[in-house]
């Protein structure tokens, strides 16, 4: 009995090695300390390519300039909404800075003040979001829409640019966010004007996709058919 034992765990023991080998010799490695709420795969790409790099960065800003304009917005208007999405965006971008941490990446955040930002289109894209926003409540939110849209619209692009499991997963994620703050935006512009909201950058078919979908706690990898481009 010992000896048929023995055998078994030679056995589990010789299979454990050959996957931690071959995930090795595959390029991958362990991703120690993920946050809970990304839950990546058990192993994670040892590297990312410059345009995967260049993904992570850019989104972090992106999420970030949600964050700013959010808490800005809030400030102007009092809108608890406003507050509730600036909380979320926090964390959206921190989950960013965490791969970009992970790959030994440049953080463009670092060293950058509330509503300041490396990229030059992301700051004029600041800029004007926070003017329109702060002309009416009705302005503000629909500001809030418009900038759940790009977001949506630019994480697609980059999923389709990856075939990185984890980066597949936190843009997956990001966006399945992004779906459920166009809905709550949606929701209150409804509320406050009285109509529907009119899609600003995707496609009417997709928007009402989306804001007809149930909450989402996970991406849903749906594509938005936009109109293109990350300016308003």
């Amino acid at each position: 009995m010992f000896k048929k034992l023995l055998a078994i765990s030679a056995v589990a023991l010789f299979t454990l090695t050959s996957t931690v080998f071959a995930a090795s010799a595959a390029g991958f490695t362990a991703a120690p300390g993920v946050p809970a709420n990304q839950a990546p795969a058990i192993v994670a790409p040892a590297s990312v390519t410059p345009a995967e790099a260049e993904a992570l960065q850019y989104m972090r800003e992106e999420e970030k300039l949600a964050h700013d304009v959010y808490v800005t917005l809030y400030e102007t208007w009092d809108l608890r909404v406003f507050n509730n999405i600036a909380r979320a965006e926090q964390k959206h971008t921190d989950s960013v800075a965490y791969w970009l941490d992970y790959y030994k990446i440049s953080d463009p955040v670092e060293g950058n003040g509330f509503g300041e930002f490396d990229d030059v289109e992301l700051q004029a894209l600041y800029d004007d979001l926070v003017a329109q926003g702060k002309q009416s409540v009705e302005d503000a939110l629909k500001v809030g829409a418009a900038v759940e849209e790009i977001d949506i619209l630019d994480l697609q692009e980059r999923l389709a640019e990856t075939s990185n499991s984890s980066l597949e997963r936190l843009f997956e994620n990001l966006m399945a966010g992004s779906e459920n703050h166009l809905r709550a935006f949606a929701s209150n512009i409804k509320a406050q004007a009285g109509e529907s909201y009119a899609p600003q950058y995707m496609s009417q078919a997709a928007y009402d996709e989306i804001v007809s979908a149930a909450s989402q706690g996970a991406g849903n990898g749906r594509w938005a058919g936009g109109r293109g481009g990350r300016r308003p």
